[in-house]
C-alpha cells in the first residue's frame, strides 16, 4: 500500500525542474522507478546520519530528489561528500556497495584484495570514481551490491565502462543477509 502511494506520487510529480523531495521507506519499486527517471538525484543512505545529510542537502539545493530509507543500517556514517567514497584499496577488482550493504560487503570481502567503493548517492552516477578504481585494478571486474533488486545501476556501470572490457556481477540486498554466501559469490566471480 505504501509503495503504491509512493509510485502514484512519483508519477504525478512536476517535471519542471523545481525542487521536490520524495522519501521512501523500503519502497524498492519506487527506488527502481525513480533511479531510471532522468533528472532525479537518488540518495541511498546507509546510516541515519546520512539520511539527515541527504534530506538537508536536497532541500538546500532545491533538487528533485528521492531518499531511499531502509531498516538496515551500517554501524557508522560515511561518505560525507559527493560521489563514491573509497573505503578499501585493492587490485583484484572493484566492489561498489550502495547504502546499508556496505558493512556486510566489508565483512564478506575482508580477506580479498579488492577496492571497495561506497555510494550514498547513485544518481547522478559517479562515473569518474568507478572508472578510476577499475583502471587502477589488475582486472576490470566489478561487483555491484545494491539495496533492493539487483542491477538497478547495472546500466550505468556498463555505460561508464563501455570502452573498458569488463565483467559485472550484480547482487541485491537479499544477497547481503548471508555474508558467507556473499563472500563466496564475490570470490568465485573474481577468481
Amino acid at each position: 500500500m505504501q509503495s503504491d502511494m509512493l509510485l502514484a506520487a512519483a508519477d504525478s510529480l512536476p517535471q519542471d525542474g523545481g525542487g521536490t523531495l520524495l522519501l521512501g521507506y523500503g519502497a524498492e519499486e519506487v527506488l527502481t522507478r525513480v533511479a531510471a527517471t532522468p533528472g532525479w538525484t537518488v540518495h541511498v543512505p546507509g546510516h541515519p546520519d546520512e539520511v539527515r545529510r541527504a534530506v538537508l542537502g536536497a532541500v538546500r539545493d532545491g533538487e528533485r530528489a528521492y531518499v531511499h530509507v531502509s531498516a538496515e543500517s551500517n554501524a557508522e556514517p560515511r561518505g560525507g561528500g559527493e560521489g563514491f567514497a573509497r573505503v578499501r584499496e585493492g587490485l583484484g577488482g572493484v566492489v561498489l556497495a550502495v547504502g546499508a550493504t556496505l558493512d556486510p560487503v566489508l565483512r564478506a570481502t575482508a580477506g580479498l584484495d579488492v577496492t571497495v567503493l561506497y555510494a550514498t548517492t547513485v544518481r547522478p552516477f559517479d562515473e569518474i570514481a568507478l572508472r578510476t578504481a577499475v583502471l587502477a585494478a589488475d582486472r576490470a571486474d566489478v561487483v555491484l551490491v545494491e539495496p533492493g533488486r539487483p542491477g538497478i545501476s547495472a546500466g550505468h556501470v556498463a555505460a561508464t565502462l563501455v570502452h573498458v572490457p569488463h565483467r559485472l556481477l550484480v547482487l541485491g540486498v537479499a544477497d547481503t543477509r548471508d555474508e558467507t554466501a556473499l563472500g563466496r559469490a564475490v570470490t568465485d566471480f573474481l577468481t
